[in-house]
């Protein structure tokens, strides 16, 4: 009897083990779910910084929980900023992924402990909300930029990093355009930098001998070199739509030539993203001017958005279109 409840007790352990063992092994995989489609967007506050005059500029980012799937959700009743105005410049039209430090909103030098508060609710009913204060700790520079967006270590600069100002990006022509559906808009920028933090492009050895692109092989056995998100520092300049018509039940597609690289966090390899372990910096034109043509295949009024990011810092500027039929 007493060789059988020590059985008993010896099998209910293993048993609890295992189930334990099953438990702790299947978080991880739980919390490394991902999807294309069907999930929400989570807005984000990124942080404070104070204004010449006094003022303070709130900044906003956003997660769209979706690899592929860019949502539309119009300013109103699911896409809203409180109190106050409800629309403050948010984006209608949201990237995948995580975007960081996409727009701004500037309150007067006496906002004191007040909340403003941006709230998003997604086709698929969920409802989330971005919580902006004064709080020190959410005080923000261009080390903390350049470190969140993964161009630096967390926690680390470098004189060069220090001395970096963001590129200018100049639109030729009016910030009002009019072009039919179907038939390409051509924009032209141009992007002005101080060429800090240096491309992996003009990265000259330490040795003072010319710079040489590693090949795509060796590149893709390299490690790792951080365990957070890591960037590849480099100029370059991406339109995208930032509002447009669409809707939950209407879609529409705008097309870029060239194809532009992503803004946003694509992490995948051979993605066209910063984030990408293989992604090149572009060539830059000489006289600094990028050239690219738009088409939008549906009417309506839409916002483009062009940001040059020198791997550190950024620029935006934006153009209103309207499409007719």
């Amino acid at each position: 009897m007493f060789r059988d409840k020590i059985g008993s007790f010896t099998g209910l352990f293993f048993i609890s083990v295992f189930a334990a063992l099953l438990l702790v092994t299947s978080l991880p995989l739980q919390a490394q779910l991902s999807f294309r489609r069907g999930q929400h967007v989570e807005p984000a506050y990124e942080g404070w910084r104070e204004n010449p005059d006094g003022t303070y500029s709130f900044v906003f980012g956003y997660f769209n929980e979706n690899w592929e799937q860019e949502l539309d959700i119009s300013v109103g009743d699911l896409n809203f900023f409180s109190p106050g105005d409800t629309d403050r410049g948010q984006p209608t039209h949201f990237l995948p992924r995580r975007n960081r430090f996409t727009f701004e909103v500037v309150v007067p030098s006496d906002w004191g402990d007040r909340e403003l508060v941006w709230t998003i609710t997604s086709p698929n009913g969920e409802t989330r909300s971005a919580y902006a204060t004064l709080a020190t700790d959410y005080g923000i520079d261009n080390m903390v930029i350049a470190s969140e967006t993964g161009s630096l270590g967390a926690g680390t600069s470098s004189p060069e990093s220090r001395s970096n100002t963001p590129p200018v990006v100049t639109v030729t022509g009016d910030r009002s355009r009019t072009v039919r559906a179907g038939e390409p808009l051509r924009l032209l920028t141009n992007v002005a930098d101080d060429g800090l933090p240096k491309s992996r492009r003009n990265r000259d050895p330490e040795d003072g001998s010319p710079a040489v692109e590693l090949p795509v092989e060796s590149r893709m056995l390299r490690p790792p070199r951080r365990s957070t998100v890591g960037k590849t520092n480099g100029l370059f300049l991406s339109w995208n739509v930032y509002r447009g018509p669409g809707s939950p039940d209407t879609q529409y597609k705008v097309q870029f030539d060239p194809p532009q690289s992503k803004p946003w966090e694509d992490t995948r390899t051979s993605a066209n993203s910063p984030w990408g372990p293989l992604w090149t910096p572009p060539l830059v034109p000489a006289d600094g001017n990028f050239e690219v043509e738009i088409t939008f295949d549906e009417p309506g009024s839409y916002v483009l958005w062009a940001r040059a990011d020198d791997g550190g810092l950024f620029h935006d500027q934006y153009v209103t279109v309207t499409v007719t039929p």
